[in-house]
C-alpha cells in the first residue's frame, strides 16, 4: 500500500490538467477511500489500456510509474512492430519528441553554472548569426538564452524556409544556419509567450558554439550519460538499439488505415528538429531524467538553485519554465512535457511536491477512458 498526500481536488486538478497521465499520478498517490490497493487500482487501469490498444491496432504504448528515484510500475502493450510481430515492452525505444527541449534547457543551465554563459546574455555574443533573423517590427531588445529557453523571445514557430525539417540529422546545424534569415518576430521579445521550434533549436546551436562542443555531446556526456540512460540517444548507433526501437504509426481516421510512411520518412530525415525534437528513449529512462529534476537522483546533474530556476514560472510565460511546462495550483507543482512528431507521441509529467510521476510513449491514437475509470 502507497501512502497518500493528494486530496479529491488535487485529483480532480491533475485529470484536467494532465489527461490521462493524471490518471497514473492518481493510482500512485491515491487515498485509502479512493482504492483498496494500489495493485487494485493499477490491475483495473491495466485492463482497461490492454483492451484499448488492442483495439486501436495502430503500434505501441509504454508507460512507467515512478515515485523519486523508484520506477514501481512499468508495462508495454501493443506492438513495436506490426508487420514482424515485435510486442512493445517497457523497454521499448521511441521518439521524445519536444521532451528534447527539457534536455537542451538543462544542457544550457549546466553551461550557466560552469560559467561559461548566462542566462541573460544576449546570444549574439556567442552567436552573431543570430543577428540574421528578419525584423519588421522593430525589435530593439537582444534575444537571451533565458528568452528562447521560455519562449519569450518574439519569434515565430517555425522558420519559413522550404524543407528545413527534413535531410541528414549530420547536417542540422547547417539547417539551423539556412532558417535564421527565414525566420521572422511576430512580437517584439518578451511581450508574450509564442511557443517556437526554430528557437530551440537555435538554443541548441548556441549553446554549442559557447562551449566549443557539439550539441549532442553536451547532451550525452552531462545528461544521458552521467544519469545512466542507456538508452537514449539522438541517432541510433548499435544494433541492441535498434532492436528495441518501435516504428512509428499514423492512423487514417476516415478509413482506420495504418501506415508507417510518414514516421519513417521522419525518422531518416529530421533537418533542424535536433535540440527541439531529436531524443530517442525509453519510459525508464525518462523516468531518470524527471528524478534528477525532482531532487531525487543518486547524480546531481544540476544545483538545487539552477533546478528551482529551470522550473520556475519566466514571465510573461504563464505556463512554462526553461524547458519544461509548470502548473502550480492546490498545494501541487506539476511539471514536465509533452512531445509529437510523425508516428510518436509523448509525455514526461511528475508532481514536484509528492515525487510522483509518469513517463509515456505511444504510437497508437488510443486514450483511456479517465472519467469513467474515476467513477
Amino acid at each position: 500500500m502507497l501512502k497518500s498526500n493528494l486530496n479529491k481536488s488535487k485529483v480532480l486538478l491533475l485529470i484536467k490538467s494532465c489527461g490521462f497521465i493524471a490518471l497514473i499520478l492518481l493510482l500512485a498517490g491515491a487515498s485509502f477511500a479512493q482504492f483498496t490497493t494500489f495493485e487494485k487500482a493499477i490491475a483495473d487501469f491495466d485492463a482497461t489500456v490492454a483492451q484499448g490498444v488492442a483495439e486501436d491496432g495502430a503500434g505501441a504504448l509504454s508507460l512507467a510509474v515512478f515515485i523519486g528515484n523508484e520506477v514501481v510500475w512499468s508495462k508495454g502493450y501493443g506492438w513495436a512492430d506490426i508487420e514482424n510481430r515485435v510486442a512493445a515492452t517497457a523497454y521499448t525505444i521511441g521518439r521524445i519528441g519536444s521532451i528534447s527541449k527539457s534536455f537542451t534547457a538543462v544542457a544550457m543551465v549546466q553551461l550557466v553554472e560552469r560559467g561559461i554563459i548566462a542566462l541573460d546574455d544576449p546570444v549574439e555574443n556567442y552567436f552573431p548569426d543570430i543577428k540574421g533573423l528578419v525584423d519588421t517590427i522593430g525589435v530593439d531588445t537582444p534575444v537571451t538564452f533565458r528568452m528562447l529557453a521560455s519562449h519569450t523571445s518574439g519569434l515565430i514557430r517555425e522558420p519559413r524556409l522550404r524543407g528545413a525539417a527534413s535531410g541528414s540529422i549530420y547536417f542540422w546545424e547547417e539547417k539551423i544556419l539556412e532558417s535564421i534569415p527565414m525566420t521572422a518576430f511576430q512580437t517584439k521579445p518578451l511581450t508574450e509567450y509564442s511557443y517556437s521550434n526554430i528557437g530551440f533549436g537555435m538554443l541548441g546551436l548556441a549553446i554549442s558554439r559557447a562551449a566549443n562542443v557539439p550539441f549532442m555531446d553536451l547532451v550525452t556526456e552531462n545528461i544521458f550519460k552521467q544519469l545512466g540512460m542507456e538508452s537514449s540517444t539522438f541517432i541510433l548507433d548499435s544494433p541492441e538499439l535498434w532492436a528495441r526501437m518501435s516504428v512509428g504509426y499514423s492512423k487514417n481516421r476516415r478509413t482506420g488505415e495504418v501506415s508507417a510512411e510518414a514516421a519513417t520518412r521522419d525518422h531518416f530525415g529530421r533537418g533542424y528538429k535536433v535540440p527541439n525534437g531529436g531524443i530517442y528513449s525509453t519510459v525508464g529512462d525518462l523516468a531518470k531524467f524527471a528524478a534528477a529534476m525532482m531532487g531525487e537522483s543518486p547524480v546531481a546533474i544540476l544545483s538545487p538553485e539552477n533546478r528551482d530556476e529551470i522550473l520556475t514560472l519566466q514571465a510573461p510565460a504563464e505556463g512554462y519554465g526553461l524547458g519544461f511546462t509548470i502548473r502550480e495550483a492546490d498545494g501541487m507543482k506539476i511539471a514536465g512535457h509533452g512531445g509529437s512528431v510523425a508516428g510518436y507521441n509523448a509525455g514526461l509529467t511528475f508532481d514536484l511536491n509528492s515525487k510522483i510521476g509518469v513517463a509515456m510513449l505511444r504510437t497508437v491514437s488510443y486514450n483511456p477512458p479517465i472519467q469513467r475509470l474515476l467513477r
